[in-house]
């Protein structure tokens, strides 16, 4: 499942912006300190990059311009600077592709599914590895030290969303919104229990210790 990664300070776009991603099946963080934008992506480690041109202190462009020479995220402009300067330099400065504002929700869902297909760290990428073990996310299955197994659904929405995004720790609320769509009715306990299972099925292919728990802050991988 997809990581986008929204970088708008407009508070009431960005919730916005975060509904209507999560509704189409991918989950979310997005940047509230705009000081170290570069710096978050990078830790976040996002599948693709919604960026505003217009930001506090600084530049999308210049964001751009950054994010591209340290990384190849795919980037989407998402701006109401609409006019054709704004266009080329946004191209120019590594950008994948410019939506101007007002957005249509269909519309922009459809550009980034087709970005994502069109690059290898998104939605085609169907084989994730990290530390040893590798996950088919096609197949449902967990491979390290010769063996495999096959995973449940929720087993396996945790464990992507972990390791797309290893070495950051993840909170227990994102997880709960991957795999229920929403946080608000959702025993905390049954996230643990969930975990617990994937910890054990792990186990069963001699892969221990891989999740880890940050108490009070979620997991990591």
């Amino acid at each position: 499942m997809a990581l986008i990664y929204v970088v708008e300070d407009d508070a009431a776009i960005r919730g916005e912006l975060v509904q209507v991603l999560e509704r189409n099946g991918f989950t979310t963080a997005a940047a509230t300190d705009f000081s170290h934008v570069v710096e978050s992506i990078q830790e976040a480690s996002p599948d693709l990059v919604l960026l505003d041109l217009t930001l506090p202190d600084t530049d999308g462009q210049f964001i751009c311009r950054e994010l591209r020479a340290v990384s190849d995220v795919p980037i989407i402009v998402l701006t109401s600077r609409v006019t054709e300067i704004d266009e080329v330099m946004s191209m120019t400065m590594g950008a994948d592709d410019f939506v101007p504002k007002p957005y249509s929700a269909r519309v922009l869902v459809a550009r980034i599914q087709a970005l994502l297909r069109r690059t290898s760290g998104g939605e085609g990428k169907s084989v994730l590895e990290h530390n040893g073990l590798a996950l088919d996310l096609s197949r449902s299955v967990a491979q390290a030290n010769g063996k495999q197994v096959e995973l449940t659904k929720n087993e396996l929405r945790i464990l992507a969303l972990l390791m797309r995004r290893a070495g950051t720790i993840v909170s227990r609320e994102a997880l709960m919104r991957d795999l229920w769509d929403s946080d608000a009715f959702v025993d905390d306990n049954t996230l643990t229990v969930n975990i617990n299972r994937l910890r054990g099925t792990l186990e069963k292919i001699g892969v221990m210790g891989y999740l880890t728990t940050h108490r009070g802050r979620g997991y990591s991988v």
